[in-house]
């Protein structure tokens, strides 16, 4: 497709593939705009600065494929902004294309033995910015791409190398079985149908029963190892194809052995591997693993056992004062409101020797289970926190919210219908609950909190009990 810009005709399909990311150096800004509305049109990528240092500080901080340099500037003229480039490691690689008003031979000369990769004079005509523009990003391209190929190429001869210096000094000496193997491709798809052995070392060969010089370029690994693991062939062939290494365990009894570590790498287009017995290793790593699952169980259960009372099941009073501290600092930094609850069962001194200890035992574990089913958020914490008396912390709970806790909690009791015949407040088993909320702040502290609720609670029996006081 052809398209007109300030009156030159650019071809658009011949540019689809060389569009880059261009440098404009230039102290007119309307140079600048001409050049940068022109190549933006085009599909590129633009750039511009007015002063050479400007240049060299916007390179660094992202490198251009190509800058366009003018060569007339205050402070660093367009030679000496090139130079600088040149002299930079980092930026010497970059062409730049000259673009002047000054068209001696002599401008043109110093601009070519500075570095420059072409000038263009001014006025100049877009579709011939372009046309060398394009041609100079080709050639960049190419020379990347060489670049590539060559430091490839060397990645390779120097596996080579290694595998080959390394394989001809340990392969008869080393206990793990070692042996190289060649990739065999189809002739018409270039796909990998087999693989030839290149070496082995005698600890293979004494496995496979055969002598080396019988398995050496000889076509059997594919049969072998889809015996072995029939996914195994295909995950050989990604190694050669991707260059991933294999490196795992594997389980493969085999009289006294049962247990196999290999680790496989490209090698060429092949691959080497290494294979050792680890059948005592992977023994003792079982046994070990077995046993500190069983520590870890046991740990769990210990823990669990430290933080819960034995009769109700519910947090003990260490596990409570952790966890009040631990929601204090949380809710400190997050400013919001954190909630307490004190239970103390009315009357409970005389439940106890009227229905004797083990009926105290049953109504407490009733209570307290009860009380736990009311708080449904995993931040909330039920807790015995003394004889007959229970606490619930509420996270990021008010005042408000902690008495509707508090109004649940009542009710649940009340529908358990505990008879208690010597309550002076009801036939039934009742509370009297303090509640308390307050921000965390660096000047109180958690004892703050239990305070506030110790105190209501307090309030809350001398007002008749079998209620909730709010502090």
């Amino acid at each position: 497709m052809n398209q007109s810009i300030n009156g030159d005709l650019v071809n658009f399909d011949s540019l689809s593939e060389s569009k880059g990311n261009i440098l404009l150096v230039d102290d007119l800004p309307e140079n600048l705009r001409l050049l940068t509305e022109s190549l933006s049109k085009l599909g590129y990528t633009v750039r511009s600065v007015i002063s050479g240092s400007r240049a060299l500080k916007t390179a660094k901080s992202k490198l251009p494929d190509l800058i366009l340099l003018d060569v007339k500037m205050p402070e660093m003229d367009g030679y000496q902004v090139c130079k600088a480039f040149k002299e930079d490691p980092e930026l010497c690689h970059i062409p730049i294309l000259f673009i002047s008003a000054l068209d001696e031979a002599f401008d043109k000369l110093k601009a070519f033995q500075l570095g420059g990769v072409d000038y263009i004079t001014k006025p100049f005509h877009i579709a011939e910015v372009v046309a060398r523009l394009e041609a100079h990003l080709t050639i960049r391209k190419q020379h990347r791409m060489l670049q590539a190929e060559i430091v490839k190429r060397k990645e390779i001869e120097e596996i080579l190398y290694q595998s080959r210096s390394l394989l001809s000094g340990i392969l008869n000496t080393a206990l793990d079985g070692i042996a190289a193997m060649q990739a065999v491709r189809n002739s018409i798809t270039g796909d990998i149908q087999d693989f030839c052995c290149l070496a082995v070392n005698p600890v293979i060969a004494k496995a496979l029963r055969r002598n080396r010089e019988d398995v050496i370029g000889k076509l059997f690994i594919k049969e072998l190892i889809e015996k072995l693991a029939p996914e195994l062939f295909d995950r050989l062939v990604t190694v050669v194809e991707t260059g991933a290494s294999l490196d795992e365990d594997f389980y493969y009894p085999s009289g006294d052995s049962s247990w196999y570590h290999y680790v496989a790498v490209k090698l060429g287009d092949g691959f080497a591997i290494a294979i050792r017995d680890i059948t005592t290793r992977k023994q003792t790593e079982l046994a070990l693993q077995e046993l500190n699952y069983k520590l870890q169980e046991a740990n769990h259960k210990l823990e669990l056992l430290a933080n819960l009372d034995g009769l109700t099941k519910i947090a003990n009073r260490r596990c409570f004062d952790d966890y009040l501290t631990t929601e204090w600092q949380r809710h400190q930094r997050e400013q919001n409101p954190l909630s307490l609850i004190l239970i103390d069962i009315d009357y409970f001194k005389r439940y106890n020797d009227s229905n004797g200890h083990q009926g105290g035992d049953d109504c407490l574990i009733r209570v307290a289970q009860e009380i736990a089913k009311v708080t449904h958020r995993p931040t909330d914490l039920v807790a015995r926190y003394g004889g007959e008396e229970f606490a619930v912390i509420l996270s990021n709970t008010n005042v408000e919210g902690a008495l509707k806790v508090a109004d649940a909690i009542q009710t649940a009791i009340a529908n358990l219908a505990i008879i208690h015949d010597n309550s002076d407040v009801s036939e039934y088993v009742t509370l009297s609950m303090g509640v308390a909320s307050l921000i965390p702040t660096s000047e109180r502290s958690p004892q703050d909190l239990i305070s506030c609720a110790d105190r209501a609670m307090y309030a809350a029996k001398h007002q008749g009990r079998n209620r909730a006081i709010a502090y």
